[in-house]
């Protein structure tokens, strides 16, 4: 049975001037459906080239993602972005949101890329900012909310979709700690649910919120485990005079 994401032996390769810069180094993992998975790794490590190609943002230079099964990197751009509408709900560090527009109507943007009809958008954007605790906010601009409300409604718009992938990058890295823990709640409540959840994160603690901790290192893949392990920690860099990484 196929796995909902597959990384099969993916490599990714910029090229600048003479040089080639290895962002993603024969990386190969399987998260199935139900899961919550961190993808951590510090600055460099490959994380975000990871998650801009389950978010099908970015293709692979060599190797295969399948999501579903289906070899994402065969698809044209056509077809990438009715899959990021469809099956993929992104919530990132910067909210995003779009400042002329109520909460509600950001929460429906991507149900109006989808040809849903303003009713059903409506009722829709207003259950899914229930279910992150702002039903009764659901007129305010975004300059009236906190930063913490304001990473709910990104969740909301994320949520809208019923996608079948949560995608979440550093999504507390713009929050004070208390906040922090109350999205990353919010995300494993989801997960309890039936959401499957990616967290992208350079934090340990973040991280170890997951159940599975997939870490990273010059693009490979060096731990894909209990995220309770000491291994599955991200290492400070050397100080100056070591061999950082």
């Amino acid at each position: 049975m196929s796995a909902l994401i597959e990384f099969r032996n993916v490599c990714k390769y910029y090229y600048m001037g003479d040089s080639t810069v290895v962002a993603a180094d024969h990386v190969s993992f399987r998260i199935e459906r139900g899961e919550f998975v961190a993808i951590v790794g510090a600055s460099g490590s490959g994380k975000s080239t990871c998650m801009n190609i389950i978010g099908c943002l970015d293709v692979p230079t060599e190797g295969e993602y399948l999501l579903e099964g289906t070899d994402v990197g065969s698809l044209g751009k056509n077809k990438l972005a009715e899959i990021r509408n469809e099956m993929l709900g992104f919530i990132f560090q910067q909210y995003n949101l779009l400042p002329k527009l109520n909460i509600a109507e950001n929460v429906e943007v991507p149900l109006m890329y989808a040809g849903v009809g303003k009713s059903e958008r409506r009722q829709r954007a207003r259950k899914a900012l229930e279910d992150v605790g702002l039903g009764e906010k659901w007129r305010n601009r975004p300059n009236q909310l906190s930063g913490g409300q304001q990473q709910r409604v990104s969740i909301a718009r994320a949520l809208v979709g019923e996608p079948s992938i949560i995608l979440a990058d550093e999504p507390t890295g713009a929050l004070d700690s208390k906040t922090g823990r109350e999205v990353l709640g919010i995300l494993q409540k989801l997960n309890e649910d039936g959401h499957t959840v990616v967290l992208i994160t350079h934090d340990n603690g973040i991280a170890a919120q997951a159940k599975r901790i997939i870490r990273l290192e010059d693009g490979a893949v060096v731990y894909d485990g209990p995220a309770d392990s000491p291994e599955a920690m991200v290492h400070a860099p050397h100080p100056k005079g070591g061999g950082a990484s």
